[in-house]
This record gives structure tokens, C-alpha cells and sequence, in this order.
């Protein structure tokens, strides 16, 4: 049967229809930011299998909205589907990380070239916020904080670089870097060094040189290749072979 027979009209058809694929949208849209921030943070290890049942039950929603979630991170390839499994959250990919890394390496030092020459005050003036509330939270060694307040910088630093984009373009693949990240930053020692290399890349913003930008943003992406070795041999079982 037509589930939309009630409505009195084809207008009024095509309306609640929209508004339920929309519900539908948003649902499956929280959900995954949800399960990524999980994976990401590591609530979720490697391993982990994920119920489209539980899900539903837990989210309080049906089974669809759980399924385009699914789809969604295995888009990403922080799960997959495994024969005799179900869904199953993916391990840390050292491939992926590095392909990831190089990525938003290439990205983000074309952002902090570009805002070299153009700077959004706004924006400027919201980083320095930012970095003096990162540097509060790695003081108390809050880590869900201090990596919020690493995404906020890097998003203000694009947006006032005047490519907001260019976040949008890497937000996905980031999320193999910073599982490893959540390995890599054991206390606010480990913290503090990477809000100096936020305010080198900021120094060299505001002097408009765009070389030495690049090479602080550089610096700053191969701080994760520098701790690799050692949460790998820490942490095997979370690392595909």
C-alpha cells in the first residue's frame, strides 16, 4: 500500500516525502559523525563489529539510517564488510595514514602560501583564541579537547586563508592520521611542542613569508611520522599488517 494514500493531494505527497528523506538524511548523517568520532577516538578499536540492529536500537531509528551511515564510513575505509562478520571497524592502515598525510600535506601548505598574501583579521584573531584554549587543555591534559581545538585552528586557518574548501577536501582522509594521533599524544609534553608549531606557522603568516609558512606547516605534519614507529611497536594489534 502507498504509505502517502492519506494525503489529500500530489503536492502534499511530495512534501511529507521530502521532509521524511530528510529526517532520514540528518539521522544517518548524526550517526556517522557519531561512529567516526568513536572510531577516531579509539572507543571503537580495530576489530569492534558494528550491529545495524544495536545501532537502530540505541539511536533510537530504523535500520536505514544505520545502513547510509555504514556505507558512509566504509566510503572512508574505517569499516568494512567481512564475510561471516558483519561490519567490522577497519585497523590502522600505515598505507592509508601516509597517503593521507601526504595528501593534506600537499593541501595545507598551499592554504598557508595563499594566506600569506591575504588574511582574514576574524579569522586571525579566532585562532589566537583557539591556541590559547588548546594550550589550557594540554596543560590539563585534556586529549578530546586539545584534538577539537587542533581541528578549529585548521579549519580557521583555511577559512582565512579564504578556502574554506580546502578543509572540506581533506576532512575525510584526516581520520587515518588522527587515529594514530590519538596514540601519539600521551600527555601535555607530548601536546605543547605541536601549539608552538601552530604559532610558527601563524608567525609566518603575519611576516608574509610564504616559504618559511611552508616549511612550519611541514614540520608540523611530519611531527605523526616521527612517533610512528614507536605506537606501532606499543600497539601491534591495532596496525593491519
Amino acid at each position: 500500500m502507498d504509505q502517502y494514500t492519506t494525503q489529500p493531494d500530489k503536492g502534499m505527497r511530495t512534501i511529507v516525502n521530502t521532509r521524511f528523506a530528510v529526517s532520514q538524511g540528518s539521522a544517518a548523517q548524526r550517526i556517522e559523525s557519531e561512529l567516526r568520532r568513536l572510531i577516531v577516538a579509539l572507543e571503537l578499536p580495530p576489530g569492534s563489529r558494528l550491529s545495524e540492529q544495536e545501532l537502530a536500537e540505541r539511536h533510537g531509528v530504523s535500520r536505514q539510517p544505520v545502513r547510509e551511515a555504514l556505507i558512509g564510513l566504509a566510503r572512508t575505509r574505517l569499516v568494512e564488510v567481512q564475510p561471516q562478520r558483519g561490519t567490522v571497524v577497519v585497523k590502522i592502515s600505515v598505507k592509508k595514514m601516509m597517503e593521507a598525510r601526504f595528501v593534506r600535506e600537499a593541501i595545507e601548505t598551499a592554504v598557508v602560501r595563499r594566506g600569506c598574501s591575504s588574511f582574514d583579521r576574524q579569522s586571525r584573531q579566532r585562532i589566537e583564541d583557539l591556541l590559547e584554549m588548546q594550550e589550557q587543555a594540554a596543560r590539563r591534559d585534556d586529549h578530546a579537547a586539545f584534538q577539537r581545538y587542533d581541528e578549529l585552528f585548521h579549519i580557521a586557518l583555511a577559512e582565512g586563508a579564504g578556502c574554506p574548501l580546502a578543509w572540506e577536501a581533506i576532512q575525510d582522509i584526516k581520520a587515518h592520521m588522527d587515529r594514530v594521533c590519538q596514540l601519539t599524544l600521551p600527555g601535555p609534553e607530548a601536546m605543547l611542542p605541536l601549539i608552538d608549531q601552530h604559532r610558527a606557522i601563524m608567525a609566518a603568516i603575519d611576516a608574509g613569508d610564504e616559504e618559511a609558512a611552508d616549511a612550519a606547516m611541514r614540520r608540523h605534519l611530519t611531527e605523526i611520522l616521527r612517533a610512528l614507529p614507536r605506537v606501532e611497536a606499543e600497539h601491534p594489534e591495532l596496525f593491519s599488517a
